[in-house]
C-alpha cells in the first residue's frame, strides 16, 4: 500500500500520537521489544539487560551468521552493521546503509568484525548514486557497498537477495547490532550489555514502489514500513494494519541496527529483502521502522558485485 510519509506525519502530528513523532526519519541503531517478551525472558529493573534472550537466540540462528558489526575505533563495536553477500575470491562484499558514512564516504570511517572476531578494514565503497544524504526523501536509496580486501570464510554460506515484490504483509525479521530497549520507554543504555547482534519481527504494513521519476526534495519511495503496536492493541495502526503484535518477537529498530538487514521467507528459504534505514519517535510502541528495499537494485549491486546470489 502507498502512503506518502509526509502526508502520514501532519496527519499524526494532529492527533494522539504527536508526542513520539519529534524526532521523524532518523538513522537507527537498536532494537526495541515487547514488554511482555522482555518480562517473560528474565528482564527486570535490576536486571534490565536480560529481558533480550529470545532476540539474541533469533539472531544467532545460522542463517544470520553474515550480519556483521561495524566501528569507527576497533572497539565500539555496535555502532553500525552490515550484511556479507559473498566473495569474489580475492575480496569480501558487505551490504550496508548509505546513511552510517557522511558523505563523501571513506572506506576507512569504519572496520569490520567477522564472526570469529577478526578485524577486517574497508577499501573500498560504492554508495547509491541517487544517495543524498537525506533519509527522509531517500530511504529507499540508503544502500552502500563495502569491499573487504580479503574473503570472508566463517560466515557461512552467502545469503539469497530477494528479486520479487510481494514484500507486503509478509513477517520479516531484522536483525543488527548496537543499544536495545523495550517499548513502554523506547531504549535506553541500561538494557544493552554485550556486543552480540540480536533480531526483531515486523508485519509490512507499508509496501511503497520505487517513484517513477526521482525528484530531489520528493520521497523516492522503495520501502517497507513497520509499526510496532502494543500488547493490548489500545494504539490505532497508522497504515490500517492489525492492532496486536504479530509474535512475541515483535519490535522496532532504535539507534545501530542501521546498515543490518531485513529477512522474510520465501518457498522454505530465507532471502534479504531490505537494508535496515530509519525510524520514527523514540523507537516505543506505536512508533515505526522504514527499510530500503533490495529487489529494485538488482543491477547496480550485481554490478559491483557480479557474484551476488539473487532469487529467481
Amino acid at each position: 500500500m502507498f502512503i506518502n510519509r509526509s502526508y502520514l506525519k501532519r496527519i499524526l502530528l494532529g492527533g494522539c500520537l504527536a508526542a513520539s513523532l519529534f524526532a521523524f526519519d532518523r538513522p537507527v541503531q537498536a532494537v526495541v521489544i515487547l514488554d511482555s517478551t522482555w518480562q517473560s525472558e528474565g528482564g527486570t529493573r535490576n536486571n534490565p539487560a536480560a529481558g533480550f534472550g529470545a532476540h539474541l537466540r533469533l539472531a544467532a540462528e545460522p542463517q544470520f551468521q553474515g550480519v556483521l558489526a561495524l566501528a569507527s575505533d576497533g572497539e565500539s563495536w555496535g555502532e553500525a552493521s552490515a550484511t556479507w553477500i559473498g566473495n569474489d575470491g580475492r575480496y569480501a562484499y558487505l551490504l550496508t546503509a548509505a546513511h552510517v558514512y557522511d558523505l563523501p564516504a571513506e572506506p576507512d570511517d569504519y572496520v569490520v568484525r567477522t564472526p570469529g572476531g577478526e578485524v577486517r578494514r574497508v577499501d573500498r565503497i560504492w554508495t547509491h548514486p541517487k544517495w543524498n544524504g537525506d533519509v527522509d526523501t531517500r530511504t529507499g536509496f540508503d544502500l552502500a557497498i563495502l569491499r573487504l580486501p580479503k574473503p570472508i570464510t566463517d560466515a557461512g554460506d552467502p545469503p539469497t537477495l530477494y528479486s520479487g515484490d510481494e514484500e507486503a504483509g509478509a513477517l520479516i525479521t531484522f536483525v543488527g547490532f548496537g543499544s536495545r530497549g523495550r517499548g513502554s520507554v523506547g531504549e535506553k543504555e541500561r538494557y544493552y550489555r554485550g556486543s552480540d547482534k540480536a533480531a526483531a519481527q515486523g508485519i509490512v504494513d507499508q509496501w511503497v514502489p520505487l517513484a517513477k521519476k526521482v525528484k530531489k526534495s520528493k520521497d523516492s519511495g522503495n520501502y517497507l514500513g513497520i509499526y510496532l503496536p502494543k500488547e493490548d492493541g489500545s494504539i490505532p495502526n497508522p497504515y490500517d494494519g492489525a492492532t496486536k503484535p504479530a509474535s512475541r518477537l515483535a519490535g522496532l529498530l532504535g539507534e545501530g541496527d542501521s546498515g543490518g538487514s531485513a529477512w522474510m521467507k520465501v518457498d522454505g528459504n530465507w532471502v534479504i529483502v531490505a537494508v535496515n534505514s530509519n525510524g520514527d519517535g523514540k523507537a516505543r510502541y506505536g512508533d515505526s521502522s522504514w527499510f530500503a528495499r533490495v529487489s529494485p537494485h538488482r543491477d547496480w549491486i550485481a554490478n559491483i558485485f557480479p557474484g551476488a546470489r539473487f532469487s529467481p
